[in-house]
């Protein structure tokens, strides 16, 4: 049986396409082009029409959009550990431990963190996306940290517009080379694809970025790095790896986005052994996921979660903290 979403649009809506204004607001949690389809199939009304795809919207537009069944995923479950804190009949959250992919992408098919919840909430096979089932947000595979899953089509929806609508919050922690100087800040910067490689994010002016905004705060400072907060406004890919990099402070152990070249350190031995035994032991991004707060999709309860960094940043800040502890000879 069609499901159906009724939708009112709001007054910064006004002016937009049809579709464009459907795929921002991912109040559905459907992709682009699936939207585009049920725009095209006729699944989309406006004030009782058919809506087009480039028609423009008002505000206060009433749009009813048809959602027929969600096809079953054709991922097989696989018996994974999970390290689960917390799990009811609607949702589980987990920490997921650095290295693991969340969903099946290019060239990885197989022992994603995907397979393992469907072998342990086989219900979630048809809740959220056909390759991603369950998924709300995702985590980098070399992130570690908090993350959460929706068992049902209703919290899987009421948690998308929660994290859309900037009301679910998430909390990192990042080792950065060097110190970024002030106690907090701000970076408001779009983020796009880059255009000399298709599998980075940059900072990108004009049409092709979207806004990406991080709060931070400095936690610990160590001189050649600094501990830091990062609070997303926003869940751009890569966001809080792209804006460290871009305002000069890479993520330790990135490879991407230049966390393995020790820029901005002094050229001292002391400080140069230093970077190398980090690099050594971090062979991802020092990045975790610390904390997540959501309004439960059910019975409305404030949930907070956090979470220790795993041993690979634990030792890296002891060593950082030997390090400052120790006065230069």
């Amino acid at each position: 049986m069609d499901r159906t979403l009724e939708l009112e649009v709001p007054a910064t809506g006004a002016g937009e396409r049809l579709d464009r204004w459907l795929a921002r607001a991912r109040i559905t949690g459907l992709s682009r082009n699936r939207l585009q389809q049920l725009i095209a199939g006729g699944r989309v009304q406006v004030n009782g029409r058919e809506g087009k795809p480039s028609l423009k919207l008002k505000a206060g537009d009433r749009l009813v959009v048809s959602l027929p069944p969600r096809r079953r995923t054709r991922l097989e479950p696989e018996p994974m550990p999970l390290a689960i804190v917390h799990e009811d009949e609607s949702l589980l959250v987990l920490e997921k431990p650095p290295g693991l992919v969340v969903h099946p992408g290019a060239g990885v098919q197989t022992g994603t963190l995907v397979h393992a919840l469907l072998h342990h909430a086989p219900g979630i096979a048809t809740v959220g996306g056909e390759s991603r089932p369950g998924i709300v947000h995702r985590l980098d595979k070399d992130t570690s940290g908090l993350l959460v899953v929706a068992k049902t089509e209703a919290a899987y929806l009421a948690l998308i517009e929660e994290l859309q609508s900037r009301r679910m919050k998430r909390v990192y922690q990042a080792i950065v080379w060097g110190d970024p100087g002030p106690d907090s800040g701000a970076i408001d910067l779009p983020i796009g694809r880059d255009s000399r490689d298709r599998k980075r994010m940059a900072v990108v002016r004009g049409p092709a970025g979207k806004a990406a905004s991080t709060r931070w705060r400095v936690l610990e400072r160590f001189g050649p790095a600094t501990l830091v907060e990062a609070r997303l406004e926003t869940g751009r890919t890569h966001q809080i790896r792209v804006h460290m990099s871009a305002l000069g402070y890479p993520v330790v152990g990135d490879p991407v986005y230049g966390g393995r070249v020790k820029k901005g350190l002094s050229l001292r031995q002391r400080e140069r052994s230093l970077a190398d035994a980090l690099l050594r032991l971090l062979r991802r991004q020092a990045l975790h996921a610390a904390e997540l707060e959501l309004v439960h999709p059910v019975t409305g309860a404030e949930l907070r979660f956090r979470s220790e960094p795993p041993p690979d940043f634990r030792e890296a800040l002891e060593r950082l903290r030997a390090f400052t502890a120790r006065p230069p000879v």
